[in-house]
C-alpha cells in the first residue's frame, strides 16, 4: 500500500475550530439570502425566510455582527498559517497541474496551500469592507454620523463586497467538494494520513516530527 492510500487518522481541527467555522459559514449564507432579498425587488420573496421585509431589515445587520465575531475567531486562530512563502508562488506557478490533479511535481504544502491562503485573505479584506460599509449604512444607530455622500458610497462598496464574498464562498465550497476528503476535516476534525501526504505533505511531516496527533488550534 502506498502512502497515498494510507487511511490512518490524523487530527486536523478541534471541535471548537469546527464550530467556529460552521457559525461563520452559516452567518455568510444567512447574510447572502437576506442581503439579496433587500437588494432587488425580484428577490424580495426571500424575506419570507426571515419573517417578512421589516424583520429581514432588522436581522441582517445583527447577523453581520455574529459574522464579524465568528470570523475574528477564525482569523486569530489561523492567521499564522496563512502568511505567503516562496513555495506558495511556486505552487501558483504550477496551478495547471493542480487543476489536472497532478500534485507530485508541486512544492510540498504546509497546513494550507496558496489557494487556501488567497481565500483566507480574500475573505478577510472582503468582510472588513462589508463591516465598514455596513456600519455607515446602519441608519438605526449611525444615521447622524455620516453624510449622504458617504452613505451612497458605502452602499456601492457593500454591494460589491457582498458579491465578492459570495463568489469566494462558491469557489471555497467547490474546492472542498472537489478535493475528496477535505469535507471530512470540517465534519469530523480529522483526515487520513494518505490525504495529508498527498495534499499537505510538509504539514504531515511536521505533525509526525512533533508527535502531535491533536493540533493546538
Amino acid at each position: 500500500m502506498s502512502r497515498d492510500d494510507d487511511d490512518s487518522i490524523v487530527a486536523r481541527y478541534t471541535a471548537w475550530a469546527r464550530i467556529n467555522h460552521w457559525i461563520t459559514a452559516g452567518s455568510l449564507i444567512l447574510l447572502a439570502l437576506s442581503g439579496f432579498a433587500l437588494f432587488h425587488p425580484s428577490l424580495f420573496f426571500l424575506t419570507n425566510l426571515f419573517g417578512g421585509g421589516q424583520m429581514t431589515r432588522i436581522l441582517h445587520p445583527f447577523i453581520g455582527v455574529v459574522l464579524v465575531i465568528s470570523f475574528l475567531g477564525l482569523f486569530l486562530r489561523f492567521v499564522r498559517y496563512n502568511f505567503p512563502t516562496v513555495d506558495d508562488f511556486r505552487w501558483l506557478g504550477k496551478f495547471g497541474a493542480v487543476l489536472r490533479n497532478e500534485e507530485d511535481g508541486l512544492p510540498e504544502v504546509g497546513r494550507y496551500n496558496a489557494g487556501q491562503k488567497l481565500y483566507f485573505w480574500g475573505m478577510t479584506f472582503t468582510i472588513a469592507a462589508l463591516v465598514t460599509s455596513g456600519v455607515v449604512i446602519w441608519d438605526v444607530y449611525f444615521a447622524n454620523d455620516f453624510n449622504i455622500d458617504q452613505r451612497r458610497l458605502a452602499v456601492v462598496v457593500h454591494a460589491g463586497a457582498a458579491v465578492a464574498a459570495v463568489l469566494l464562498w462558491i469557489v471555497h465550497a467547490y474546492a472542498a467538494v472537489w478535493v475528496r476528503g477535505t469535507v471530512r476535516a470540517m465534519m469530523r476534525g480529522s483526515v487520513t494520513a494518505g490525504w495529508s501526504w498527498r495534499h499537505h505533505r510538509k504539514w504531515l511531516r511536521q505533525e509526525v516530527r512533533d508527535e502531535k496527533r491533536v493540533p493546538a488550534e
